[in-house]
């Protein structure tokens, strides 16, 4: 990963600092994740395309955040134990971060100034879906909502961004996975 992405601090859901260093060489998608969001069935997902792929070079980073309509209000502990019993998880876990706002995380600063537009898959923007609900979403470029996922590949570049309703399973995240892990 390039210097300023991967030497940038995090801790596990365990609170054991780290930082995306221990994945140089591997295509990374980092995923900020809440459990009482309708998206949250994604975590399903995610673990099937982790299952998938890791054996490639492939990984997963999940971030908590609770930015997003309280919808990740739960302990390291409470998040963990949720992501096992409910879904299996078995992907890197991070700490409950803030990924907007001025006190976001330097690591999620860093993966928007790197790619500042998400892709859309849906039929209509997620954003335009968030104003039928009543939610005025962040201006770009900042993250939209829960389950933004930013590609890195093996070279440590932020490569693409997908927007929300991305869903694992999708053929244009899907390719840009298996895309990276055929580059050198």
């Amino acid at each position: 990963m390039t210097a300023s992405i991967e030497d940038i601090p995090v801790r596990t859901l365990a609170g054991d600092e780290t930082s995306l260093a221990q994945f140089k060489g591997k295509v990374v998608l980092i995923v900020n994740v809440a459990s009482k969001c309708g998206l949250t069935p994604q975590y399903e997902g995610l673990e099937m395309l982790y299952k998938n792929y890791r054996d490639k070079g492939f990984v997963i980073a999940g971030f908590p955040s609770n930015n997003f309509a309280g919808q990740e209000p739960g302990t390291s502990e409470e998040i963990q134990t949720f992501c096992t019993t409910t879904f299996d998880v078995d992907f890197p876990m991070f700490e409950k971060i803030n990924i907007v706002g001025e006190d976001k995380h330097p690591l999620y600063a860093a993966l928007i100034a790197a790619q500042p537009e998400a892709i859309s898959t849906g039929e209509i923007p997620f954003a335009d879906d968030l104003r039928k609900y009543g939610i005025h979403p962040n201006p770009e470029p900042e993250v939209l909502w829960n389950f933004e996922k930013f590609l890195v590949g093996r070279s440590g570049a932020v490569v693409a961004r997908f927007s929300p309703d991305t869903t694992p399973s999708n053929p244009r995240l899907t390719e840009a996975i298996e895309a990276e892990l055929a580059a050198d």
